[in-house]
């Protein structure tokens, strides 16, 4: 799943060539490219999809959202690291046919 998340913005920095800010998604800060919305300033909530802000948002309702995605249990699953998501994966029931072919006939 591929969820674009609101979070605010904490703070914004460049390495040279790109504008670099470190998001706050409800208690899980993230470094996200901020190079498609020029206009968002510290304080600001953004949309963050796969990494990238791709819109500004306001407070109510990137705070609604996340505590909608909270309660259906997305928000931890989404903001996962690497790493949490390859155990999480890991952890799962596996298929010996994971695409289908074998199942029913």
């Amino acid at each position: 799943m591929c969820l674009a998340i609101p979070g605010k913005v904490e703070e914004i920095s460049t390495d040279g060539l790109i504008r670099i800010g470190r998001v706050n998604f409800g208690g899980i800060v993230k470094n996200v490219c901020m190079d498609y919305v020029p206009e968002v300033q510290v304080g600001d909530y953004t949309i963050v999809h796969v990494g990238f802000a791709i819109s500004k948002i306001d407070e109510e309702t990137a705070e609604q959202t996340l505590r909608d995605f909270r309660e259906m249990g997305m928000l931890d699953e989404e903001l996962a690291s690497e790493d949490e998501a390859f155990a999480r994966a890991a952890k799962a029931p596996q298929s010996s046919c994971p695409d289908g072919s074998c199942g029913g006939e």
